[in-house]
């Protein structure tokens, strides 16, 4: 029998370094990154992501995103740079 790897979800997005300006790519795997929550009367998920450019600078963005319980994004925020839409 032939055994088929389930698809991956994968959350991708760009942020920009406040100090150098380097565009970083970030992705979230959606079925291994994310840590369950729980509000009042709903469920939601949350990762935090750090991350570095190519070593022009060592400036580190923190990323903090919540998704709802069918995993779109609710909530984001962002230090040490800016989201690119």
């Amino acid at each position: 029998p032939q055994f088929t790897k389930p698809e991956k979800h994968y959350y991708t997005f760009q942020v920009k370094c406040n100090r150098c300006g380097e565009i970083i790519e970030g992705r979230i795997d959606l079925d291994n990154d994310l840590s369950v929550d729980y509000e009042p009367n709903r469920e939601v998920f949350r990762v935090h992501k750090g991350l570095m450019g190519s070593g022009r600078c060592f400036q580190q963005i923190e990323v903090d995103l919540k998704f709802s319980s069918t995993k779109a994004v609710i909530e984001e925020t962002i230090q040490g740079g800016t989201f690119v839409e």
